[in-house]
């Protein structure tokens, strides 16, 4: 048992690990839409802050968001939809734009009742950029 145990707690390590190379952050959400859990440094790249009490992002005054892109992003989760390599755009107070690609999938438990949302997510701004604008614009 305790060899089993030792295991599966090697290959959650290791599942982990894979997941942070392949991604700048991770998160969760509650079946309200709610983040229960945010890893990794987005939140300080984008200079958003997290309520914790509500578990909503507190946004950066003067940033703003490709309000198609966001709606198709929010469409897409509210109704299960996974997402894969989906690029976001975002213009900062400075004028300068981050382009963020997010992968997810609803979560349900044991009985198929939703319980949220997960997924991984990657600045891509550097790649989406022609060249040199890029590193003029970080």
């Amino acid at each position: 048992m305790l060899e089993r145990t030792a295991e599966l707690r090697e290959n959650e390590a290791r599942l982990c690990r894979m997941t942070e190379l392949s991604s700048d952050w991770h998160w969760e959400q509650d079946e309200n839409g709610k983040f229960t859990e945010i890893s990794g440094p987005v939140l300080e790249m984008l200079g958003i802050k997290i309520d914790e009490a509500q578990g909503e992002l507190m946004e950066d005054q003067g940033a703003l968001w490709n309000e198609h892109e966001r709606r198709i992003l929010n469409e897409n989760i509210a109704a299960r939809r996974p997402l894969l390599d989906f690029v976001y755009t975002r213009t900062n107070p400075d004028g300068s734009k981050k382009y963020l690609m997010v992968s997810g999938e609803p979560m349900f438990d044991a009985l198929d009742r939703y319980v949220g949302y997960r997924g991984v997510g990657k600045d891509v701004t550097e790649s989406m950029l022609p060249n040199g604008e890029a590193s003029a614009n970080l």
